[in-house]
């Protein structure tokens, strides 16, 4: 397929027709097509369709399709992140023709053909089909950030990720869904750490030719540009379309030639600059989202608003409603009805508000537009009488569908958000919870992924949400399970080391990064690993209070245990920085004789490999402030038992055979002895319990016991917190009631 043919194509979605842009139509966003065309004139035609394949991150979660582009790449060259598109603008035509004239690389080639085809069809598989459709129109999905893969570092953390992982299995389960976000040209930041253990953000800029991404275009071939209101200027906003297999993300940017500079970067970083900007930025999300929506031709049954960020989409519906008739009552009872909000944070400080000096310089002219005063517009986001808009106090009064992310989080958010529903009793709060999954498909190993299909079934992925086939893993011989999580293991082990010798031969470590970043790390001793963002509440220092007690640990010449650390914090969250600081100065002190591990720049790349590869997963967030949290659960799917305290999910998933508990979440202690308490709890556990189990062996050198904790974590957490199990719950639970609504009160 040529690049003219490809920008003719379209995919269907919903009953729609999305067509994608042309040369011409790429030009009109200052977005060169030349790497395009020049890759058109080196691609042979046996491969015309390996650009296609690049350009949609389908193949990020399908071995077979990341094999077919790894063996393009040439055994010396460094890895580019698993960008299949950079590495195919690196080659030239007589290596690619080599390749078509390959029969078992065209062999394979064809195979992988045949399953994007087919996973692309409308309901064209098992795992593409629901019993029942959900409705009429697509579900828009609202969000600040998608964590598809590094190819495309448009996320932070956990958030992000998880959104990735909703549209990923949307795709996979044939879910109408089309998100809506930004592209963030800067991205969020690269994380560089100095040898005192200070985080500098470094932020690059993202070459958009090189990213999975094209410009949106309109069904007439037109540039799809956004135009939004801003005190005494208007904004323009680019939209370019990714595609996450069957699902769309239509991610929205500033960084046009007719936007006065302060404007261009107004989309640029992901969470970053002042409250300013952010109010800039999330009315562009919501009320930009809602006009890129209408400007394709899109007509959602259903809106989701992840997080308050996007809460500004549900006042532009209301606002359309108002300018169509509607009275303004009858307009939020509409918008409601279609309307799902999923609230992500415990912490009263994480929700965002506006002061009502920038709500007043930015929606002044807008509130009279739904015909309200001012103070009736800033009541729609009151909360506890704190002055300003409260984003998610907005979000919960205009959604007629909320929830929670664990079951946890949904009796802390009844509790936190019960002055919104006076007179009803806190049970009765209308805030449900859908336990947060992971998309297993992207985050299982390969080598455990070869077991599954041994012992599960071939087609285990069809169904790897039902509770009575990780039954199976019983049959699993120990042996086999052990060499399977020693080979990841290893593997781990070489990224890093290999990763430390990279780093030192482009300078970029600082002193001691190379110790710190993995070059003694021992494959045989007990790896605990922790990868979060560091935020004061996650505590990942808890482990380091007690000095002592943790250098016997790590020291201990016959049972050793050695920690690998990960994660960035906030760039404005200084006590944040503080506990990497910490953290990293840990890793760095001779007296643990290299076994703390801290590895820089944490992202996607480097989350599979510690979640595959550590031998137990350590979390230890200060209780109730774990909304759900999903590290562990990636973990757990790979046989990686969690060490984790009784927050978030892990308060659902724990059940004394599939891993350890970290003191009692719910008991009566106070917050200034909890991290004591905790940390007490902690170390008595890897003393008396951990290490032991894992140094126990058989006489065939395996660690029985240990691989009965490994295999119950496997079969009970794969099913019941997979992604599958989460969009499942999110279309029977959510959608399909919202989709059935909107019909009602048309």
């Amino acid at each position: 397929m040529t690049v003219d043919e490809a920008s003719a194509s379209s995919s269907s979605h919903g009953g729609r027709t999305f067509y994608f842009c042309s040369p011409s139509c790429q030009a009109a966003f200052n977005r060169s097509p030349n790497e395009y065309e020049r890759l058109a004139d080196v691609i042979p035609p046996p491969l015309a369709r390996l650009p296609e394949l690049a350009r949609n991150l389908w193949w990020s979660w399908h071995p077979e399709a990341r094999a077919l582009f790894g063996a393009l790449k040439p055994p010396s060259e460094e890895p580019v992140h698993d960008n299949p598109l950079q590495l195919l603008l690196g080659l030239d035509r007589q290596t690619l023709e080599r390749y078509a004239h390959d029969t078992e690389f065209l062999a394979r080639y064809r195979r992988v053909l045949a399953m994007f085809d087919a996973d692309l069809a409308p309901r064209g598989s098992q795992r593409g089909s629901l019993l029942e459709p959900i409705g009429p129109g697509p579900i828009a999905y609202f969000s600040a950030e998608f964590g598809v893969h590094s190819a495309l570092p448009v996320y932070s953390g956990g958030l992000g990720v998880l959104a990735g992982d909703i549209a990923k299995e949307a795709s996979d389960l044939g879910v109408p869904l089309v998100g809506v976000g930004f592209m963030y040209p800067q991205g969020y930041f690269r994380q560089r750490v100095s040898a005192d253990g200070h985080q500098e953000e470094v932020y690059e800029h993202l070459r958009l030719p090189l990213a999975p991404a094209a410009p949106a275009c309109t069904e007439a071939g037109l540039p799809c540009v956004v135009a939004i209101q801003l005190p005494d200027r208007v904004v323009q906003t680019a939209v370019s379309v990714v595609r996450v297999g069957r699902v769309p993300l239509y991610l929205m940017d500033t960084d046009l030639e007719p936007n006065a500079p302060d404007d261009r970067v107004l989309s640029a970083r992901l969470y970053g600059g002042d409250q300013e900007l952010r109010i800039r930025q999330e009315i562009l999300l919501g009320i930009g989202g809602v006009r890129l929506l209408r400007a394709l031709g899109i007509a959602p049954g259903v809106w989701h608003a992840n997080e308050g960020h996007a809460a500004f989409m549900m006042v532009e519906r209301v606002r359309e409603l108002v300018a169509d008739g509607r009275p303004f009552d009858r307009a939020v009872e509409e918008v409601k009805a279609s309307t799902v909000f999923t609230t992500h944070t415990p912490v009263p400080a994480g929700h965002d508000i506006f002061s009502v000096a920038l709500v007043e310089k930015y929606l002044g002219t807008y509130w009279p537009q739904l015909g309200l005063s001012r103070d009736q517009f800033l009541a729609l986001g009151t909360h506890d009488a704190s002055p300003g808009l409260n984003m998610t106090a907005l979000a919960l009064r205009l959604s007629g569908h909320r929830n929670a992310v664990s079951r946890r989080h949904g009796e802390v958010s009844r509790r936190m958000w019960r002055r919104l529903w006076s007179g009803i009793p806190e049970t009765k709060i209308p805030i449900t919870f859908v336990t947060n999954g992971v998309h297993v498909p992207s985050w299982v190993g390969p080598e455990m992924a070869r077991l599954y299909r041994t012992y599960l079934g071939e087609d285990w992925l069809d169904w790897h949400d039902a509770l009575d086939l990780w039954g199976r893993v019983d049959a699993i011989p120990g042996r086999e399970l052990w060499e399977a999580h020693r080979t990841l293991k290893g593997r781990l082990v070489k990224f890093l080391r290999d990763r430390a010798a990279r780093r030192r031969t482009h300078g970029l470590d600082g002193a001691g990064q190379s110790v710190a970043a993995g070059a003694l790390l021992d494959p045989e001793a007990l790896t605990l690993g922790f990868a979060r963002r560091f935020a004061t509440y996650k505590r990942a220092a808890l482990i380091l209070r007690d000095p002592v007690r943790l250098k016997m640990l790590v020291t201990d010449r016959q049972r050793p245990v050695q920690i690998v650390f990960a994660g960035k914090a906030h760039p404005a969250d200084e006590p944040g920085k503080q506990v990497l600081r910490t953290v990293y100065q840990a890793a760095a002190d001779p007296a643990y004789e290299g076994r703390i591990a801290f590895i820089e720049d944490y992202d996607m790349h480097v989350a599979q490999h510690l979640v595959q590869g550590v031998d137990v997963w350590l979390n230890t967030p200060q209780p109730p402030h774990e909304a759900s949290g999903t590290s562990g659960q990636k973990a757990a799917i790979n046989g990686v038992p969690n060490l984790s305290v009784l927050d978030g999910w892990w308060a659902e998933a724990y059940d004394e055979t599939n891993g350890w508990a970290v003191g009692d979440a719910r008991a009566d202690v106070d917050e200034a002895s909890r991290d004591a308490v905790d940390a007490e709890a902690l170390y008595g556990l890897l003393e008396m319990k951990v290490v032991s189990l894992y140094y126990d062996r058989g006489i065939d050198g395996t660690p029985r016991g240990w691989l009965r904790v490994m295999k119950r974590a496997i079969q009970t957490v794969t099913p019941r917190f997979s992604a599958r199990r989460m969009v499942r719950e999110y279309v029977e639970r959510l959608y399909t009631p919202a989709a059935r609504q909107k019909v009602d009160h048309e």
